[in-house]
C-alpha cells in the first residue's frame, strides 16, 4: 500500500453516515433548536458554544434515567468552579441495567478456553443478591469497594451492586504485585475488598491467595473471593473475615433491585495515574460526568448501537475497562476476556471477534504494532464481516500501524485511534463515523471538548506542534483526587500552566483535515538546542525497521542542552552494529529530522512498561539523571531497569 496521505485510506459510504447515530442526532439538536446545523463541523462548534444546550440535549436524546434538574451549568466560564446538572440526580448503575430479557448481556472467553455468557436476566439477579449481601455488611453511599479482579462479568455486577447503592468503586488487576495494589487501595480505605483465587496468563496458573491474605492484614476489611481459576473455598477459610461469591449469589432472594438516587457529581470511580515516579494519584470521577461522556462516544463517535457486539481488550488497572462497561448503558452486549492476547497464538482475539460477530474491537496501538512486527496474518477461516470499527489507544498509532490494519486486517473498516486518559476516565480526541480516516491522524476531538493545540505562550497555534488543552469545562472532568482537600495537587496537575485552561500534558498538532496526532507525552518532550521533540514522531520511524522489535527515547541534560538518548531493543539475534546504528539514523534523519536523530543509540534488552503497556519514559529519564524510580511495583517488568543503571555510568561519563 502506497502512503496515501493525499488519499484517505476509509471513507464511510452515505448508507453509513445517514444511518449513524450522530446524525441522528444532529437532526435532532438543529430542529430543536431551530438552528443551522448542516455538517458534524457545525455540530461540534455549537456543542462547544452552547455546552449547556449539548449535554442537556443528550441527556433527552437518549433519555436517561433520573431527573436533570432546572440547570444545566453554572460557573461556565470557570474551568474549576463550573458544575454541570448541579440539581440532576440519577444512578449509574440504572442507567447500565437498561435491559432486561435472556439476551446476551456479557460473552466471556479465558485463556484457559473457559467460555460462558450472561444474559441481562442473569446479570440482573446476581446484582440483586450481590446488592443484598454488601448492604448487609453496612456498605452504604460513599464507602469504598477495592477489586483485584480480573475482566469478569463477576467484576461487572460487583461493580454494578456497589454505585446501585451509592458505593465508589475502585478497580486494578491481580497481576499488580502487593506493594502496587496497597499504594493504590491503601489511601482509600475500603470498606470491602474483592478478589479473585487464582488467574492465568500465558498459559501459566497464576496463584494469588498468599498475596490476598497479606491485603486482607493490611487493608483491614472483609474479604469477598471470587472463584476463577483457584480454590476459593480454601482462600476464604484462611482468611479472618471473608464471603465467597458463588455462596451469595445462590441464596434464594425475593427482591427488587433499588437504586439510590444520587447527585450529578457523587463520586463513581477512583482511579490511579501509573505511579512509576510516586505514589499513584487517587483521581475521583463522577457517576453524571462518566455516564454523559461514555453514552456520548459510544454512541456518536463509535455508533454503539443496541445489540451490538463491542469488545475492548483491558485489564481492570485500565479506565478502558470503567469506558467498556458503559457500553451496558447502549444496550450493548460486551465481550470480554482475560488472558495474554497473544496465547496460544496472535489469532486468538480475531477468532473471539469472528465467532461472535464483534462489531467493535478495541485494542492498543503497542498490540497492533507487535502483530505488525511479526507480519500476522489472519486465517482464512475468521470471518470479520461484522466488524464495523477498530479503535487503538495507549500510545499513538504511526502510520505504519493504519497500513497494517488496512492492508492485513480488514479494508472496509473506521479505523479510530483514540487518546485521553485516566485522567478524565475518557477521551478527548476519538473517531468519527461520519468522516474519513487519514493516515497516521486522530479523526478529531470529541464533541463538547473545546480541545485546541497551544504554543508555550499560550497562543493557539495551527501549523505546529504544541500543548493538547481544552479551554473550556466538560462534565467527565475529575471531582478532585483523594486526600487533597484544597485541590491544590488536582491544580497543579492540570492547571499549573495555562490559567483556567486544561493542559494534558500531551504534544499534539492539528492536521489539514482538521485531525490530530498525538507526539507523546509533553512532560517527556525533548528540547535539544531548544527545539521540541515528540518521542512518538522517533518511534513512529525506528520501529519502522524490522530489526527493531520496540525503542524508548529519554533526554540527557548535558552542558545547559539536552541530547537525546535511544534505547532499542532488537529481534533475536540482532546486534547494534555501526551498519544498523547508520540505518537507525539514517531513517530518522529523512523520515522526521536531522534534529530528531539521536546523540546516542543503544541496545537494551527489554524495555520497561506499566501494567497497561505504557512505554515508562519518566522513568528511564529518571535512571539517567541518577534519581532513584520509587515505585517499581507499577510497572510489568520492573527487572528492566536494572539494564539501564548499568548503563548510566557510562552514559554520564560520556
Amino acid at each position: 500500500m502506497d502512503k496515501m496521505e493525499d488519499h484517505p485510506l476509509w471513507r464511510p459510504d452515505n448508507a453509513r453516515v445517514r444511518e449513524s447515530a450522530v446524525e441522528g442526532f444532529r437532526e435532532w439538536c438543529a430542529y430543536s433548536y431551530r438552528t443551522p446545523l448542516d455538517d458534524y463541523a457545525a455540530l461540534h462548534r455549537w456543542s462547544v458554544d452552547e455546552p449547556g444546550d449539548f449535554w442537556r440535549s443528550l441527556w433527552d436524546y437518549y433519555e436517561i434515567k433520573g431527573w436533570p434538574g432546572p440547570r444545566s451549568l453554572v460557573n461556565g466560564g470557570d474551568m474549576l468552579a463550573a458544575r454541570f446538572f448541579p440539581d440532576g440526580t440519577l444512578n449509574f448503575a440504572q442507567n447500565l441495567l437498561s435491559r432486561e430479557g435472556p439476551e446476551d448481556a456479557l460473552v466471556f472467553r479465558g485463556e484457559d478456553r473457559i467460555e460462558y455468557r450472561w444474559s441481562w436476566d442473569r446479570l440482573r439477579s446476581d446484582v440483586i443478591r450481590l446488592q443484598r449481601a454488601f448492604k448487609a455488611m453496612g456498605i452504604v453511599k460513599g464507602d469504598r469497594v477495592a477489586a483485584m479482579m480480573p475482566n469478569l462479568p463477576e467484576t461487572i455486577a460487583c461493580m454494578l451492586a456497589a454505585t446501585s447503592i451509592g458505593a465508589v468503586w475502585a478497580s486494578c488487576s491481580p497481576d499488580f504485585g502487593e506493594a502496587g495494589v496497597f499504594d493504590r487501595f491503601g489511601q482509600i480505605e475500603p470498606k470491602l475488598f474483592i478478589a479473585c483465587d487464582a488467574y492465568w496468563y500465558a498459559g501459566k496458573l497464576q496463584d494469588v491467595s498468599e498475596k490476598v491474605r497479606k491485603l486482607e492484614q493490611r487493608l483491614t476489611c472483609p474479604v469477598l473471593v471470587v472463584h476463577c481459576a483457584g480454590d476459593a473455598e480454601a482462600l476464604a477459610s484462611s482468611l479472618s473475615n471473608a464471603e465467597i461469591y458463588d455462596n451469595i449469589v445462590r441464596e434464594e432472594v425475593e427482591a427488587e433491585l433499588e437504586f439510590v438516587l444520587l447527585p450529578f457529581s457523587h463520586p463513581l470511580y477512583i482511579l490511579f495515574s501509573s505511579g512509576t515516579t510516586g505514589a499513584p494519584k487517587c483521581i475521583i470521577h463522577s457517576a453524571g460526568g462518566t455516564l454523559l461522556q461514555h453514552i456520548k462516544e459510544h454512541r456518536f463517535h463509535c455508533d454503539i448501537k443496541p445489540g451490538d457486539r463491542v469488545f475492548y481488550f483491558t485489564t481492570c488497572g485500565w479506565m478502558m475497562w470503567n469506558w467498556l462497561v458503559s457500553g451496558l448503558a447502549s444496550g450493548a452486549t460486551l465481550c470480554l476476556f482475560d488472558g495474554s492476547p497473544f496465547h496460544p497464538d496472535p489469532g486468538v482475539l480475531w477468532r473471539f471477534a469472528g465467532e461472535e460477530r464483534i462489531s467493535f474491537f478495541g485494542t492498543s496501538a503497542k498490540y497492533i504494532d507487535s502483530l505488525r512486527k511479526s507480519d500476522f496474518r489472519l486465517d482464512e477461516t475468521v470471518n470479520l464481516d461484522g466488524l464495523m470499527t477498530i479503535a487503538s489507544t495507549g500510545s499513538p498509532l504511526g502510520g505504519d500501524g493504519f497500513d497494517y490494519v488496512y492492508r492485513h486486517i480488514k479494508p472496509d473498516v473506521q479505523l479510530a485511534s483514540v487518546s485521553g486518559g485516566t485522567d478524565i476516565v475518557s477521551c478527548f480526541v476519538l473517531g468519527n463515523p461520519v468522516s474519513p480516516v487519514w493516515r497516521g491522524e486522530i479523526q478529531g476531538p470529541g464533541l463538547g471538548l473545546a480541545v485546541d493545540v497551544w504554543d508555550e505562550q499560550g497562543h493557539p497555534i495551527r501549523q505546529d506542534k504544541g500543548e493538547l488543552v481544552c479551554t473550556k469545562p466538560f462534565p467527565s472532568m475529575p471531582i478532585g483526587f483523594w486526600n487533597d482537600a484544597d485541590n491544590a495537587k488536582y491544580k497543579a496537575a492540570y492547571f499549573e500552566r495555562f490559567d483556567n485552561v486544561w493542559c494534558h500534558g500531551d504534544f499534539a498538532e492539528w492536521t489539514c483535515h482538521s485531525g490530530l496526532i498525538i507526539h507523546g507525552r509533553s512532560d517527556a518532550t525533548l528540547n535539544p538546542g531548544g527545539v521540541r521533540i515528540g518521542t512518538a514522531e522517533i518511534y513512529n520511524q525506528v520501529e519502522q525497521l524490522p530489526e527493531v522489535i520496540e525503542a524508548i527515547c529519554v533526554g540527557q541534560d548535558v552542558d545547559d542542552d539536552v541530547r537525546v538518548l535511544l534505547f532499542v531493543k532488537l529481534a533475536n539475534g540482532r546486534t547494534l552494529d555501526a551498519d544498523l546504528e547508520n540505518a537507525i539514523k539514517v531513517k530518522i534523519r529523512t523520515g522526521a529530522s536531522p534534529r530528531h536523530v539521536p546523540a546516542q543509540i543503544l541496545q537494551v534488552n527489554d524495555i520497561p512498561r506499566t501494567k497497561s503497556g505504557k512505554l515508562v519514559e519518566l522513568a528511564v529519564k529518571s535512571i539517567i539523571s541518577g534519581r532513584a524510580v520509587s515505585n517499581l511495583d507499577s510497572l510489568q517488568n520492573p527487572g528492566s531497569l536494572e539494564e539501564y543503571v548499568h548503563l548510566r555510568d557510562r552514559l554520564l561519563a560520556k
